[in-house]
């Protein structure tokens, strides 16, 4: 599990998004961001979650944040998977995982009885400066946009 916590200067990253575009922290600067991390494109949680946040993103517009996905999936599967279900926010193809480990969340997991290493959904909420605002480590996937606007 990560051990960045609320106060601390988010970690710096670049990396594409499923067109290809670059993107990183500084991208967002003066903005909040909603950072989210997830195991698999579409697989059921990842699709929960990600449409939970699509769903209710004129919501997080309306209170002044952007949002961002990141998965280890290739920009071909990230393609797939935001026009399957129209997200309106870019998703990164972190396939060398830089920015999933320099957030802390890639390690061991445990699913039906087998471990393995991957990564642990993770959200972090960062303010216009670059700063950790909350950490949100036990996602609710169908509930994620109550967790982080509440």
């Amino acid at each position: 599990m990560t051990n960045l916590k609320p106060g601390d200067k988010a970690p710096d990253f670049k990396a594409n998004d499923q067109d290809g575009n670059s993107i990183s922290l500084g991208n967002f600067k003066g903005k909040k961001l909603v950072l989210f991390f997830y195991p698999k494109a579409s697989t059921p949680g990842c699709t929960a979650e990600a449409c939970n946040l699509s769903d209710n993103y004129t919501k997080f517009q309306k209170a002044g944040y952007e949002i961002l996905g990141v998965s280890a999936d290739s920009e071909k599967r990230q393609t797939n998977f935001k026009n399957k279900y129209k997200f309106p926010y870019p998703l990164l193809a972190d396939e060398d995982k830089k920015v999933i480990e320099a957030y802390g969340v890639w390690g061991p997991k445990k699913f039906m009885g087998k471990e393995y290493d991957g990564i642990h959904r993770t959200t972090f909420i960062i303010d216009e400066k670059g700063i950790i605002e909350e950490v949100i480590s036990k996602v609710k996937t169908k509930e994620h946009t109550d967790q982080i606007l509440k």
